[in-house]
């Protein structure tokens, strides 16, 4: 009898929890593979992935990978359906390639990740600023001819060094542009770095040293958050010569870079495929400042598995932001795996 009444007892238990047990397990993914995520090659973009990843992995019991690469070929292969989701999309930085996949309906914008993101043509603060700044009346594009020994490129001396982003950056195309069209090319070396990190590195070096440095940059950043950079005067953003500098080849006319809005896009076909996720990361979305801070722990946290560092903490500290983004029963499970 006491057997008897012990089991009926647990059986009464376990049916009180069930409810709890059942929305903690791990559900069947969407699809029946991985998810495969643009790797881009910046440290915004990592964060964005690992955070996506973890809920993905705890929350909606998918498998998920990267593939690494920049803007373009990325771009390429989602529409291809070699990539599924990319989580910044600059899209105004890319109008024709980025334009031409959604018109052929083989991408899709999902949502905004951050709607304030910033890009410019920057200087250390000291090279502009204070009583032994080398180049006091820099403030413009306009002006830099004239402070072009300041920026010594040192293979070709006669000429100033800019540090542009890295070729198969859309915002790479659009500084080279902006060159030509403010006819800087016979006083400043177009250098592109071979990868994000060497871009960076060169930043964090010539602050540092305290040296002069002209580059190319864009927040929400870690080297932004670190360094006291000036942004150079250019034209005010005008929408009719923004297009046309995208549409010619060498324009004669650049304006300053928009406060843009970076999307989460994904494949056509996978949205349609994947609706739970779909509807997860069309409500994803950061700020600048967010994602920023997020940053400053991804740097200190160094190595290789910086970024998951930075997208644990996140989703630890910040559950008011992530929680609105999921169903409660996948917010559950992912706070379980925390």
């Amino acid at each position: 009898m006491k057997i008897t009444t012990t089991v009926c007892a647990l059986t009464a238990a376990i049916a009180a929890i069930a409810p709890g047990v059942a929305s903690a397990a791990a559900p069947k993914c969407e699809v029946d593979r991985p998810v495969v995520l643009a790797g881009l090659d910046w440290d915004s973009n990592a964060f964005h992935n690992a955070v996506v990843r973890f809920i993905l992995d705890k929350g909606y019991g998918c498998k998920s990978e990267e593939i690494p690469g920049s803007t373009i070929p990325l771009l390429n292969g989602m529409a291809r359906g070699d990539i599924d989701v990319t989580m910044e999309m600059w899209a105004d930085n890319i109008p024709e390639a980025w334009g031409a996949a959604v018109k052929d309906g083989k991408a899709v914008e999902l949502g905004v990740n951050f709607p304030d993101a910033v890009q410019g043509w920057f200087v250390p603060r000291y090279v502009v600023e204070g009583p032994n700044a080398p180049a006091k009346g820099l403030k413009s594009v306009k002006d830099l001819p004239k402070y072009k020994d300041i920026f010594k490129d040192p293979e070709e001396p006669d000429k100033g060094r800019f540090y542009n982003g890295i070729a198969g950056w859309g915002a790479e195309v659009v500084s080279t542009k902006k060159l030509h069209a403010y006819n800087l090319e016979k006083d400043y070396t177009n250098f592109r770095p071979g990868t994000g990190a060497a871009l960076s590195s060169a930043i964090a070096a010539a602050y540092k040293r305290k040296k002069p440095i002209l580059y190319y940059y864009w927040g929400p950043t870690w080297v932004m958050g670190m360094y006291d950079g000036v942004m150079l005067d250019e034209p005010a953003y005008d929408q009719k010569v923004w297009d046309a500098m995208a549409n010619a080849k060498t324009p004669d006319q650049a304006c300053a870079f928009p406060l843009m809005k970076v999307y989460v896009a994904a494949n056509a076909e996978f949205a349609k495929k994947a609706p739970k996720i779909k509807a997860f990361l069309s409500k994803y979305q950061t700020s600048n400042a967010m994602v920023s801070k997020a940053l400053v722990t991804m740097r200190e946290a160094g190595g290789t598995d910086a970024a998951n560092v930075a997208a644990k903490a996140f989703l630890e500290g910040r559950k008011d932001v992530w929680t609105k983004w999921v169903p409660e029963d996948v917010a559950k499970r992912v706070e379980a795996a925390l």
